[in-house]
């Protein structure tokens, strides 16, 4: 789906530098194809260096002729590009967002370009075990799709939504769960250092414990409740720990975190799409010529 197309990455931070080695790696694309701006030199540099690819500082250069642009900056910058390239990308591409909070409708009034699709990666994604949630906008073609869910499989696991409205919900689950995941981690950890482990070993302990059960889990056909129940017997450690967690309201406390994080979503895509409504910036303007 991606042979000759060209690729430009405006950003190549942690999940930019991500996603181009996912594509490398995958023999998706060539390094010929792909195109990075960076404002730091040294940035630049560490993935020409790395990748083999074409990195410059100049954003409208790095989108020209560009097949498919992704959007791969921090939130807070995100509106000062989209207005610095407002017009600026070939009328047939495919503009692709993995911006938290940055709405497809929003991104594609600032840029005046209507094919965006919106994705939520997770961090897991820098190691190719993401978890991405994405949509597209009804100017996005059947081909553009397959396009995204190309790049985006780079990263890990990818759901496509029609709606919009479950990005912020995939914001508060998949987005936010690691934050949850090593919350968890770090008080078994706490917990096994209490009990006399070295920290050393209560690391490996919890982090192959983690990640062997979540194999186990998606391997298995069995609802999680099912699951619990195989290593709980009755009167046992697990029985009295699952007590205590339940007395605690664990399920409650996880449940309003997430509740939270997903009015959070919210208010950040109706601030970002507030400033991302402001007008374009004129040519001039950008370039510091008035």
């Amino acid at each position: 789906m991606l042979r000759d197309a060209r690729l430009c990455f405006i950003g190549s931070g942690a999940m930019g530098e991500a996603m181009i080695g996912g594509l490398l790696n995958k023999r998706a694309v060539d390094a010929g194809q792909i195109i990075a701006s960076d404002p730091t030199e040294a940035r630049r540099q560490h993935m020409t260096t790395r990748f083999g690819i074409t990195a410059v500082s100049d954003n409208r250069q790095a989108v020209r002729g560009a097949h498919i642009v992704i959007l791969a900056v921090k939130p807070q910058v995100l509106p000062s590009v989209l207005r610095e390239l407002h017009g600026c990308i070939e009328s047939e591409a495919l503009v692709l967002s993995i911006v938290a909070g940055a709405r497809a409708t929003a991104i594609g009034k600032a840029l005046g370009h209507e094919a965006v699709v919106r994705s939520m990666p997770n961090t897991p994604a820098q190691v190719g075990e993401g978890m991405t949630v994405w949509t597209a906008t009804a100017k996005v073609s059947e081909r553009q799709r397959e396009q995204a869910r190309a790049i985006l499989q780079a990263l890990g696991k990818e759901i496509y939504v029609e709606d919009e409205k479950f990005l912020d919900m995939a914001t508060a689950i998949s987005g936010t769960g690691p934050t949850y995941v090593f919350l968890m981690m770090e008080a078994l950890m706490d917990a096994a250092v209490h009990l006399g482990f070295s920290r050393t070993i209560a690391r490996e302990l919890v982090v192959q414990t983690v990640l062997g059960s979540a194999i186990f889990a998606r391997d298995s056909d069995k609802h999680m409740a099912e699951l619990r129940n195989m290593v709980t017997s009755p009167g046992g450690t697990s029985a009295e720990a699952l007590y205590q967690l339940e007395k605690g309201s664990l399920r409650t406390v996880l449940s309003k975190a997430v509740w939270a994080a997903y009015q959070r979503s919210v208010m950040l895509g109706d601030l970002a799409s507030e400033a991302m409504s402001k007008e374009p910036l004129h040519p001039l303007e950008i370039n510091g010529s008035q």
